[in-house]
C-alpha cells in the first residue's frame, strides 16, 4: 500500500481483452459539496482515469454515484459525458423525482440506480422497493452494497426486486466467512435466481487477511466464479475513496487478482467483457 495516487505504473500481468469494463469508479471535485460525514477524497478527474484505463487497458466503466454528493448526480454524469459511448452512469435518486428527470438521466447514459446499506448511504434499503419500482420502466439495473453477513435477513427483498441488480464488493463480508458459511450461501443462492450479479471490487477496504492476495476474499470468489461465472463482473474501485485511511492499493494488481480467482481465459473474458456489455448495454 502507497499513501501516494499513482495513475500509471508496470503494465498489469493480465492482458486486458478489448472491451474490458471497469464497473465500479467515482469521480470527485471540489466543485460539489459534500456531504458531511462521507468519504470526501482529493478530485478524482476523467484526465486522470483516462490514464488508469491506458495503464491497465481498459477501454469501458460504470461510473457510479459516490456518497459523498447524495442525490447530486452532477459530478457523476458529467464523468459519463464526457468518457463517451464508452461509459455508463449509477445513480442515486430520492423518492421526490420525476419522470422527466428519470428520462433525462437515462438519456444521458444511467443504467442503474445505487442503494447503500452501509453508514453514509443516501438510499438505504428502507427505500428500495419504491424507488426499484420507479427507476425499472427505464431499464435500469440496481448496485446494492451491504455488509453480506446480513443476507440472510435481507434475500427476501431482493428476490423481489423486479429488476437484474449487483451485489457490490465481493458481498463484502465485513467479518470473514467461510465457504459453507450460511451467508455467503445465501448469496450463491441469489445468484442462482439468473438476476442477482456479483461484482469483484474494493477486497482491499474490508479484507482481514490483505494483500496481495486478500485470501479471506479469495476462497469465496473462486467457489462464486466457479459456480456462476456468468454472473461476476469487475470493477476497479478508483480512486479508492478509503485510500487515505488505510493506503492506495496498486491498481494492476487488484486487475491481476483475477489472472488467481478466475485461471480459465475465457471465463475472464466474461467477468471483464461480456457479462458488464450485457448487463449495462454496450
Amino acid at each position: 500500500m502507497t499513501l501516494v495516487r499513482t495513475l500509471a505504473g508496470p503494465p498489469p500481468r493480465l492482458k486486458a481483452p478489448a472491451g474490458t469494463c471497469d464497473t465500479h469508479m467515482h469521480f470527485y471535485s471540489r466543485a460539489y459539496r459534500a456531504l458531511p460525514g462521507t468519504l470526501n477524497p482529493p478530485d478524482a478527474t476523467v484526465a486522470d482515469y483516462r490514464r488508469v484505463q491506458a495503464w491497465l487497458g481498459l477501454e469501458r466503466a460504470i461510473v457510479v454515484q459516490p456518497n459523498a454528493y447524495g442525490d447530486d448526480n452532477r459530478a457523476t454524469m458529467s464523468g459519463v459525458a464526457a468518457l463517451g459511448p464508452t461509459a455508463r452512469g449509477v445513480v442515486v435518486v430520492k423518492p421526490s423525482v420525476t419522470d422527466e428527470e428519470l428520462e433525462r438521466l437515462t438519456k444521458a447514459g444511467a443504467r442503474g440506480i445505487r442503494f447503500m446499506n452501509l453508514l453514509g448511504g443516501t438510499l438505504t434499503f428502507a427505500q428500495m422497493d419504491e424507488m426499484a419500482a420507479r427507476v425499472h420502466p427505464f431499464g435500469w439495473s440496481a448496485i446494492v452494497q451491504l455488509d453480506g453477513r446480513t443476507l440472510p435477513e435481507h434475500a427476501a427483498q431482493l428476490r423481489r426486486l423486479p429488476m437484474d441488480y449487483v451485489i457490490d464488493h465481493c458481498g463484502k463480508f465485513l467479518e470473514p466467512v467461510a465457504p459453507d458459511h450460511e451467508s455467503f450461501k445465501a448469496m450463491l443462492r441469489l445468484v442462482e435466481t439468473g438476476r442477482c450479479w456479483v461484482k469483484i471490487a474494493g477486497a482491499y477496504e474490508f479484507s482481514k487477511s490483505g494483500g496481495p492476495a486478500y485470501e479471506d476474499v479469495a476462497r469465496l470468489m473462486r467457489v462464486l466464479i466457479e459456480a456462476a461465472p456468468e454472473r461476476v463482473i469487475w470493477g476497479s474501485n478508483w480512486p479508492h475513496a478509503l485510500a487515505e485511511k488505510i493506503g492506495y492499493p496498486n491498481d494492476a494488481a487488484l486487475l491481476d487478482l483475477l489472472l488467481d480467482w478466475a485461471p480459465d481465459e475465457a471465463v475472464r473474458r466474461k467477468i471483464l467483457v461480456e457479462n458488464p456489455a450485457r448487463l449495462y448495454g454496450f
